[in-house]
């Protein structure tokens, strides 16, 4: 936790509720590094984390991903079409492929067809890329649910993001 809280600046009250089960945070501290450390580019891994966030309605998730993508410097209309669980506008297609295949692969769990994969490949990904969603869907689905289950609230930090 002190991790957390001193590279963020405080201890998100998510973080906090989630260390009730050390092995829970643990786990998604872990998974979460790992993601980051990924052949994805930091604004492919966003998509995906926001379209696991929106799929599973996790307030604070899409309040706390808004702002690392306002961070990085994303447009507002990416964000919004994020936000909503909308097809991205143009020109991010290569990003909608992210996007699009991550809710292919959970409404598939996993068995998404030939067709699914060549789009995603189509747009510059690997499959190694393809593998890495996997990993990706994984850790926020952790999260995701988790922060659901405790009902964390959206740290003042976030609220403009909420």
């Amino acid at each position: 936790m002190a991790a957390v809280a001193a590279k963020q600046g405080h201890l998100p009250a998510a973080v906090g509720l989630l260390a009730s089960s050390p092995e829970l945070l643990n786990g998604f501290l872990r998974m979460s590094a790992l993601f980051e450390s990924t052949t994805l580019d930091q604004l492919s891994r966003e998509v995906l984390i926001m379209t696991v966030a929106t799929r599973n309605g996790c307030h604070l998730c899409v309040a706390m991903h808004t702002a690392k993508l306002t961070a990085l410097g994303a447009d507002s209309e990416l964000i919004a079409a994020l936000r909503g669980g909308s097809p991205l506008p143009l020109p991010h297609e290569r990003l909608e492929a992210v996007r699009q295949f991550t809710l292919a692969v959970i409404d598939t769990s996993g068995a998404v067809d030939d067709a699914a994969l060549q789009s995603f490949l189509a747009h510059g990904h690997t499959a190694r890329n393809a593998l890495e969603v996997v990993l990706g869907i994984g850790a926020y689905t952790m999260s995701t649910l988790a922060n659901r289950m405790t009902a964390a609230p959206v740290d003042p930090q976030l609220a403009r993001f909420a």
